[in-house]
């Protein structure tokens, strides 16, 4: 039931232009920076795919979101697996976030709440679909500047690395704890780290290595320093 009543809405988004129409508002509205065009399609899809089972939720957002993508140059694959990414998560992001007002009788607990502390575990998860536009590699998919520098196989190994470098970075920031409680600096180092490994251009990547190498001493030294505290105590 739920697809046959997709297949209407997506009927009148096609016969109204509603879909062409929210494709070139993002356009538009980004002035051709991609960044920009990805945050809104973010926002877009997560609202696009409120409240909906898996599969009406990829089809109205691919065929709705996705030619935003399409636009700006973004991979067929890549564009479509980014909204549908993000239509998925519309349901542990507040204010609507169902499966967190799902939980909530189970856990006695507010829904916000719930989709909150959801957010904080989720949050890493929200840099993958935007490192993938960058450099397909990670999808498995040919293309991305990488890939034409260093090589197919190279980008895969690099991006996925770097990936699984910017999550543990990302989740340490939002968070708070590796080893130990982090403090607010090292938690804002760490975040500033994460972000700059998003783009894969040479410039992002350098800055975005040195600050996890700083950071990574830093968290290291004060480790040390607690165990050498609780150790003399």
């Amino acid at each position: 039931i739920a697809c046959a009543l997709v297949g209407v809405l997506v009927g009148i988004a096609a016969l109204t232009g509603v879909a062409g129409k929210l494709a070139g508002a993002i356009v538009a509205l980004s002035g051709g920076n991609l960044i920009v065009a990805l945050l809104l399609t973010m926002v877009a899809c997560i609202v696009l795919g409120t409240g909906l089972p898996t599969i009406p939720n990829y089809i109205i957002t691919s065929s709705i979101a996705g030619p935003a993508l399409l636009a700006l140059g973004v991979p067929l694959i890549v564009s479509h697996m980014f909204v549908f990414y993000f239509g998925i998560l519309a349901d542990l992001t507040p204010p609507v976030a169902l499966a967190c007002f799902a939980a909530a009788p189970i856990a006695r607990e507010s829904g916000l709440k719930i989709a909150g502390e959801a957010m904080k575990v989720a949050a890493a998860g929200f840099i993958i679909p935007f490192m993938a536009i960058y450099t397909p590699a990670l999808m498995l998919q040919d293309g991305g500047p990488l890939a034409a520098d260093y090589g197919y196989l190279s980008a895969v190994v690099y991006i996925v690395v770097k990936a699984v470098l910017a999550i543990g970075l990302w989740g340490a920031s939002v968070i708070g704890y590796l080893g130990r409680p982090l403090t607010w600096p090292q938690r804002g180092l760490a975040l500033a780290a994460a972000f700059t490994l998003i783009a894969a251009l040479p410039m992002t990547d350098g800055v975005g290595f040195a600050l996890t190498l700083l950071f990574a001493g830093w968290a290291w030294l004060s480790l040390r320093a607690a165990r050498q505290a609780a150790g003399a105590e």
